[in-house]
Order: structure tokens, then C-alpha cells, then sequence
């Protein structure tokens, strides 16, 4: 992985960058939708789908009939990926000091199509095991037509950086003595109970596999 470069440097609070690839794996591993930015006919377009991390590799996929998918799988088109994840709303002493708590990373690059069709299969097994561990040997096999409905690309994490915030907020010195409440509203995800499909056949009870899910498996590396 290359080191900062004009795209991937933080300038704006330069001390929360992070260029690592432990700190960019842990950002990626923990999630699972991102924001992939690309430009068609020069004007920018911003598309959120899912993906994963495997190795130095991003996946994302979807519809073969998507414009994203599309443009970007002819391999002459820059892109950006990003991934947020929201931590707590930091609440300061004056409006212009609240923050937010954030983990973030941002990749850059040109993504590959996978087109060898035993590796996108197992591409989208390892997809499914790792957001649902357990789920894959449960489905139906995928179909040819389903295999030509699909799109997968991966994109090198090569050219990134990472920005985090963490803690309390950073006030004026002199706004401490103030008598105003200051901190942070942490944020997090939670998992509900699963609620099942009304067409679900009688009898057919929730699996093990989604009555313990807790989120995702963690990345191959």
C-alpha cells in the first residue's frame, strides 16, 4: 500500500488521518455498506451499496444492468469508495465546538471485473458467509441466469487513508468555567429481534444461524 498521496492526505485536522493498513482494515471490517463516487459524462455520481473486505481487496456487486457496475467494470474509470461509521454526537459548550465521533475510510483506484465464473461463485459464497455466517449452505444453488444477472468488482486498498475522532469534545479554554452540560451521546447499532416473512411456510422455525446473529464474520486476510 502507498503512502499518503494528494488525494488520500488529510489536511483538514491532520492529526485524525491514518494510514495504515490495520487502521483501514478496521474501519472496513466494520461495516458493510459504502459509498462508491465516479464520474459519468463529467458529472459526479455517488452510488451506496454493499461490499467486503478480503485480503488488500474491497468486493462490491450487483445487477449487471447497473450504470455504476458498468462504467466501472470497463476499467478505465477512477473511483472512490468510502465507508462512515457514526460513534457519538459530541456535544461542546458553544455550537461551533459540537462534533460527531466518526471512524471513516476512503479509497481510491480503478476496480477489476471478476469474470471467471468459479471465482465470482465463491466470491458471493464468502459474501454471504461472512455477513451470515451459516446462511450459505441453507439457499438454493444460484442459477446461470442469476450468474449472468451479476456484476462483482474488486478494487485494490492501495491508494487510502482513514480519519477518526474519538473522546470528548474541545472547548475554548475559557468556555470550561461555563455552567453549560458537555459530552458525548454515544451511538450504536442495535440487532432486533428477526421478523419473519408473512409468506414463510408453517413450521419452518428461525435458524440458529439468525437467532444468534451478532454481525458479521470477521475478513479474510
Amino acid at each position: 500500500m502507498t503512502g499518503p498521496t494528494p488525494f488520500t492526505r488529510v489536511k483538514r485536522l491532520p492529526d485524525r488521518g491514518h494510514y495504515d493498513r490495520d487502521s483501514l482494515y478496521a474501519v472496513l471490517d466494520g461495516g458493510f455498506i459504502c459509498h462508491v463516487g465516479y464520474l459519468i459524462e463529467g458529472r459526479p455520481v455517488v452510488t451506496p451499496t454493499s461490499y467486503w473486505r478480503e485480503g488488500n481487496h474491497v468486493y462490491f456487486h450487483g445487477s449487471s444492468a447497473s450504470r455504476m457496475l458498468r462504467t466501472l467494470g470497463s476499467g478505465g474509470v477512477e473511483c472512490c469508495l468510502t465507508v462512515t461509521h457514526t460513534d457519538g454526537l459530541v456535544l461542546a459548550r458553544s455550537a461551533f465546538n459540537h462534533s460527531i465521533n466518526y471512524r471513516s475510510a476512503m479509497l481510491f483506484g480503478r476496480a477489476q471485473r471478476v469474470d471467471d465464473d468459479a471465482e465470482l461463485a465463491a466470491a458471493l459464497e464468502r459474501f454471504v458467509e461472512h455477513l451470515l455466517p451459516g446462511r450459505w449452505a441453507t439457499l438454493r444453488p444460484m442459477t446461470a441466469q442469476e450468474r449472468k444477472a451479476t456484476t462483482l468488482l474488486r478494487l485494490e486498498i492501495d491508494e487510502a487513508s482513514a480519519k477518526v475522532r474519538t473522546g470528548p469534545p474541545k472547548d475554548d479554554e475559557e468556555d470550561y468555567a461555563l455552567p453549560i452540560w458537555a459530552g458525548v451521546i454515544p451511538l450504536t447499532v442495535a440487532v432486533g429481534a428477526p421478523a419473519p416473512d408473512p409468506r414463510l411456510g408453517p413450521g419452518i422455525a428461525v435458524p440458529d444461524h439468525v437467532a444468534s446473529w451478532t454481525g458479521p464474520a470477521p475478513a479474510r486476510d
